[in-house]
């Protein structure tokens, strides 16, 4: 890039050209404040996996459970003691034929070891552990799979709300023309005042549809960039996909496709694993842990120095652990009843999401086929005949408000098929699939 002042030979005019040189840098550097770049589908859905908060949130309870595994893993650390006895209290020194020293008076100094053992519980621990983590990592994936569906939906409201108010403008811009063709009409004494206004009406009452239409486009796109976790969203973000491309890039026999994995099903499923490895190991809280210990005991002068083992464990005469099963039960249940409840969610979702996408695309390929065709030869048949005087103001008016609403439902046609294929997609557990294609 290069930059000249317009007037090198003066300080005035090299001040221009150093600030217009600064001003073309600013608005050329990306992040400056000027519109930001188009974005495409494919990196909407890599900004939103890489930025929002929920999949942050999910990858975080991910490493809280791989070090939950890791907790579980790990064996107790040993407990390290050191105890003394016959500490004089009447200042008679307690020193020996061997000396004063620290080890040479007469009292006993014990060191010892200590290490808990687990009795049939850390096999337990782990299992449990495990199946956390796979419940944690099933839950990432499954927030991966709405994530990606919402981003999906919401990029394709963008584009239909956008497209819709191109459709309003250009009829508006049509119907200018044809209030253009009225005035030279209206002078010849061809048609009355009344007609003019009514074309100038409907041509207004397109462009106040269009403004709507791209307010509607913006919140759709301020619904996106939340999702792609913008900290300042003002749906300012074009898009450069658009839905034709899309809708033809649909697979075929998508609406046949079996049932993947859900992950939804698998984290249900894997908390059920947890939840029963828990009771399990609550029932197991009933066998007493062991601490077994090492010791070396200092005797000087009188005695040998001795070494010592010892065991211990609680005794369980008043806590059976009863209430702790109770609960492990209870949340076994509700873990139960869960997957259940899921297992019969994801079966709904495939069923209506297959409806939905059967119904849009007949729809769709009704609107291509016939009626968007139909339609606009009809309306350039009124429009010439108008012109020619061979129609009237109501016919015209007529023509023109029915291909309008053809051409906006045809868009949105295009906008439900791609957001049904999308959610059947998701429904199927298949969309990372199909997003990688």
């Amino acid at each position: 890039m290069l930059c000249h002042g317009t007037n090198a030979r003066t300080r005035f005019g090299l001040g221009r050209g150093v600030l217009g040189c600064i001003l073309l840098l600013a608005t050329a550097l990306p992040g400056s404040g000027g519109t930001p770049p188009p974005l495409s589908l494919a990196e909407a859905t890599r900004l939103a996996l890489e930025r929002n908060s929920d999949m942050r949130i999910a990858e975080a309870a991910v490493d809280a459970a791989l070090g939950q595994l890791k907790v579980a893993r790990e064996l107790p650390n040993p407990t390290l003691g050191l105890s003394t006895a016959k500490i004089s209290t009447d200042g008679v020194p307690e020193g020996t034929s061997l000396g004063n020293g620290v080890l040479d008076r007469s009292y006993d100094s014990i060191v010892s070891l200590s290490q808990l053992f687990l009795v049939g519980k850390r096999g337990l621990l782990r299992d449990a552990a495990s199946a956390g983590l796979n419940a944690a990592q099933s839950q990432l994936e499954d927030e991966r799979r709405l994530l990606v569906e919402a981003v999906t939906q919401a990029y394709a409201a963008a584009l239909a709300a956008g497209r819709q108010a191109d459709v309003l403008t250009e009829s508006a811009a049509k119907l200018r023309r044809e209030a253009d063709i009225a005035a030279h009409r209206y002078k010849a004494g061809d048609i009355s005042a009344s007609d003019k206004a009514q074309l100038e009406i409907a041509a207004d009452q397109d462009e106040l549809g269009a403004q709507a239409q791209r307010a509607a486009a913006r919140t759709a796109v301020v619904t996106l960039e939340i999702l792609l976790g913008n900290p300042a969203p003002k749906g300012d973000t074009p898009l450069s996909d658009s839905l034709e491309p899309w809708v033809r890039a649909i697979p075929r026999g998508l609406e046949d496709e079996p049932v993947g994995v859900r992950p939804d099903v698998a984290a249900a499923e894997s908390a059920l694993a947890e939840a029963e490895a828990n009771v399990t190991l609550q029932r197991r809280q009933r066998l007493p842990d062991v601490t077994a210990s090492v010791q070396f005991e200092r005797n000087p002068s009188a005695q040998p120095d001795t070494v010592g083992i010892g065991l211990s464990l609680p005794l369980p005469l008043w806590n059976h652990y009863t209430g702790e099963i109770l609960a492990a039960k209870a949340a076994r249940n509700q873990s139960e009843a869960q997957l259940d409840k899921v297992r019969i969610q994801a079966a709904a979702d495939v069923t209506n999401a297959r409806v939905a996408f059967h119904e849009a695309y007949l729809r769709l390929s009704r609107y291509e086929d016939s009626l968007v065709p139909k339609s606009a030869e009809v309306a350039r048949s009124v429009a010439y005949s108008y012109e020619k005087g061979g129609a009237s103001l109501l016919d015209l008016l007529e023509a023109e408000r029915s291909d309008n609403l053809i051409r906006l439902a045809h868009v949105q046609a295009q906008a439900d098929t791609a957001s049904t294929a999308v959610a059947l997609q998701s429904a199927l557990g298949k969309l990372e699939a199909s997003q990688d294609k």
